[in-house]
């Protein structure tokens, strides 16, 4: 059923603030950001009529199963540790936010908001419709208590860094993607407020709010893993960042040194060889091509630098395995990817979880599109641990201190509506 709003922007937050009363909701907003592939402003799946929880070891044929039984709408996430099932890896390092790897749901109630048409799929989309409707948003009284912490000192990471270099310069990797953990115990926040912050803050077009029982998932991401559109697979990795500038001709300025410097057009090609192979284990020979090379795009926190990669899908491939076949995206794990993803276990000092995993959709024409699950704070209100990464790419010609203050400028957002200055141990 489809109803009309003249404030879709207060709409999706009393949409949001309703659906967060439930055990389970996900909530997909692309803040107006169109593309050639965009299908909606917002997507909100809440409630549960059935679930598929799993951890690695068989999850992607639990979620291919699921997927036969739900070929409806079906959202959730995929943690980067689904690493394991694919390759000979392992995950020991230290995490204690407890998500699942991988968690999907078929929700009770479907919410799209395209420009001001409210679409409500549900057994009784206008009690829905009414209950949204008698939601009164008001700002959280409750301040953020975070003491937040780092696994990296600065001296600690540029050290980790070049004993990474040292890897590159004897062949073992060309690129990869080197994450800390900023992380606070006996944390207490507000989710659903400071998600609203973050989204104010740095609206991006993979924004989303998460919740799975008494855990959050808060993302500003502004990174597309993979899509589906009919026959077509997408894939628009992200390789260079770059500051806003204080005035619009600075600003300029550092956009076009972005689009010309050779350094980051060395990750970024990098990244696009390796999701072009990736693309090759479900594409139809001979049709994967670079639509867009070294694209740059300008949000409210950063300039970056984004290719874009497609294929036309084999006949009969499932929409999972065409996930599981890029899985996970090349922009958070470099190349080669499998040696590159030994070195991250071995060198990072958090499990990465959810980070740099995927959150999205299945719909009911078979298409799909995930975010890379970067720019987001993780929170267990179980235990009261918060938690975030960030990371940078780590090639022949990079430079320590200069992807310490990446990582920093990656942070901002989330630092800021915490009300953290700077990290301890920075």
């Amino acid at each position: 059923m489809i109803f009309e709003t003249h404030d879709s922007a207060y709409v999706k937050k009393q949409a949001l603030q309703w659906a967060a009363s439930f055990n389970v909701c996900c909530y997909l907003d692309s803040n107006h950001y169109t593309s050639l592939y965009s299908k909606f402003d917002v997507l909100l799946a809440v409630g549960v009529r059935d679930q598929v929880t799993a951890f690695a070891a068989d999850a992607f044929e639990a979620l291919k199963a699921f997927r036969m039984q739900h070929n409806g709408w079906i959202t959730g996430f995929m943690g980067y540790d689904l690493k394991n099932e694919l390759e000979d890896l392992e995950s020991n390092n230290a995490e204690k936010l407890q998500f699942p790897d991988l968690y999907f749901f078929a929700p009770l109630h479907l919410i799209m908001i395209e420009g001001n048409k409210v679409e409500i799929i549900s057994d009784d989309a206008v009690q829905v419709w009414n209950d949204i409707n008698q939601q009164t948003i008001s700002r959280s009284d409750g301040e953020s208590n975070v003491n937040l912490q780092s696994r990296f000192t600065r001296e600690a990471y540029i050290d980790t860094f070049n004993q990474i270099k040292q890897h590159i310069n004897r062949g073992d990797i060309y690129v990869t993607n080197l994450c800390q953990e900023f992380y606070a115990e006996n944390a207490v926040i507000d989710p659903l407020n400071i998600f609203h912050e973050l989204n104010r803050v740095s609206p991006t077009p993979f924004a989303s709010f998460l919740k799975y029982n008494n855990q959050y998932i808060i993302c500003a991401s502004p990174e597309r893993f993979m899509a589906k559109r009919g026959n077509k697979l997408i894939s628009q990795p992200i390789k260079g960042t770059a500051r806003r500038g204080s005035t619009p001709a600075e600003d300029k300025a550092i956009q076009q040194a972005l689009r010309t410097n050779l350094k980051e057009q060395q990750e970024n090609v990098m990244i696009v060889d390796l999701v072009r192979n990736d693309l090759t284990k479900s594409a139809l020979p001979g049709t994967v091509q670079t639509e867009e090379l070294f694209g740059i795009y300008s949000f409210e926190q950063v300039h970056q630098m984004i290719s874009t990669i497609t294929c036309q899908a084999q006949t009969g491939i499932s929409v999972i395995d065409a996930v599981r076949n890029t899985f996970p995206m090349g922009s958070m794990t470099g190349a080669p990817k499998l040696r590159a993803m030994q070195l991250i276990e071995h060198y990072e000092r958090s499990r990465r979880g959810i980070y740099s995993g995927a959150i999205g959709y299945f719909n009911p024409d078979n298409d799909f599109d995930f975010n890379v699950v970067i720019r987001t704070l993780f929170y267990n209100a179980n235990n009261k641990y918060l938690s975030f990464q960030v990371g940078s790419a780590i090639t022949f010609d990079a430079v320590a201190e200069q992807e310490y203050a990446e990582c920093l400028l990656k942070a901002k957002a989330i630092m800021e509506v915490l009300g953290v200055n700077k990290a301890a141990n920075s």
